[in-house]
């Protein structure tokens, strides 16, 4: 594969000065899932590197996203009247939900258990994670369908939903970058048992228990978006702008202005309303055509951004302003609503969610390697490379 060095010579400078800061206040971590981890991590073997656990959980995120999107390509499988998703699907992605929960909480726990923790470890944890913080939704909207009428989720608010879920991701490594610290989100761990017993109960009563109303024109997957809209805007967002006011009078802020502290959110900012304005303006109304499509491709974009944050956030050093992914996609977007594109709008749609996902993988590998390189150690592996 071409390699490119991503990483600069001042942050491979900036990741050798790098200490993990972290502080969890989730109750249910805190009193429940970490006792429950600390059992869990002592039965793994003591040769299987970290980043082997970290990927095996993402893998079991994708096979379950895959097996939707063979059953399910376009969410409409879950419709009241079209039922054709198996019921082991819901069996399998409860599983490979739990276990991938399991694995990316006990891979940091077992990395300071072989001595083997590393900044590349954690920026290989957050990458992914990036990733998976969009895959989480797709697959759960298979369950809702997306079809007309008050019980289904339409294209829209799939991709609000979806962007409502990045941006709360976001918001935790904003803070760390303004304040040195990551104040681990409550809604993790939330989140995560909350996906597993709905996948459960999905195989024991059916997807057509989702499409009854609870109350009078009140359905299911309006408390689903009630729960993530209320638990960003009135729990994620003010405890991050808290604990960033709570390092200003403190006088430990990272940086110095306020242009400084909020250059992290100027790219997927942009990104969302660049998206938006494609989902509204569309001659050929592309997130209909393509809703799961159009959301990997939303999924894909945010996380290479969000990748270059933590790297930034890591190494201590200046997030760009513009990602350069946004020159493209401006332009497209820009042809597409105009017109320019016609017939040619949903093929080009195709191309950039190509482009855009390979170029994301090529990101990933070339900073692992440029970093495993660096460190003098192996992604897959607890043994040392030899230094010359």
């Amino acid at each position: 594969m071409f390699r490119y060095q991503y990483i600069t010579s001042d942050q491979l400078t900036g990741f050798d000065k790098y200490k993990y800061s972290a502080v969890d206040t989730n109750p249910i971590s805190v009193y429940v899932m970490q006792h429950v981890w600390n059992k869990v991590v002592q039965i793994v073997p003591l040769w299987i590197a970290p980043n082997t656990l970290t990927f095996s959980g993402f893998l079991l995120i994708i096979v379950n996203y895959i097996l939707l999107c063979y059953y399910d390509w376009d969410y409409s499988a879950s419709g009241i009247y079209n039922q054709h998703i198996p019921n082991w699907i819901w069996i399998s992605a409860a599983l490979g939900n739990f276990f991938a929960y399991a694995l990316d909480s006990i891979d940091g726990k077992h990395a300071r258990r072989t001595q083997s923790s590393s900044p590349l470890g954690e920026l290989f944890d957050h990458g992914l994670d990036s990733w998976t913080a969009s895959i989480f939704p797709l697959s759960l909207f298979s369950i809702f369908g997306c079809h007309s009428g008050e019980a289904g989720l339409t294209p829209v608010k799939m991709f609000l939903v979806t962007s409502v879920v990045l941006f709360t991701f976001m918001l935790s490594h904003w803070e760390k970058y303004n304040t040195g610290v990551l104040f681990l989100p409550w809604a993790y761990d939330i989140s995560q048992l909350s996906m597993t017993v709905v996948y459960i109960l999905t195989a024991i009563v059916g997807v057509e228990t989702f499409h009854k109303p609870v109350f009078p024109h009140v359905y299911m997957h309006d408390f689903l978006i009630t729960f993530l809209v209320g638990c960003s805007l009135l729990i994620a967002l003010p405890q991050t702008v808290y604990n960033i006011a709570i390092a200003y009078r403190q006088k430990t802020l990272l940086k110095s202005s306020i242009y400084e502290g909020l250059l992290p959110l100027f790219s997927p900012t942009i990104l969302f309303i660049l998206l938006t304005v494609w989902t509204i303006f569309s001659p050929c109304k592309i997130l209909d055509q393509q809703p799961r499509l159009f959301l990997w491709m939303v999924g894909v974009l945010f996380s290479n951004v969000t990748c270059r944050v933590i790297i930034c956030q890591m190494s201590n050093t200046r997030s760009e302003a513009l990602h350069w992914h946004l020159y493209p996609l401006a332009l497209v977007v820009g042809l597409a609503v105009s017109g320019y594109l016609g017939t040619l709008e949903e093929l080009t749609f195709c191309a950039v969610t190509f482009f855009a996902t390979a170029a994301h993988i090529h990101y990933g590998v070339c900073v692992g390697k440029q970093l495993s390189e660096h460190f003098h150690i192996y992604v897959f592996s607890l043994k040392k490379r030899e230094m010359f």
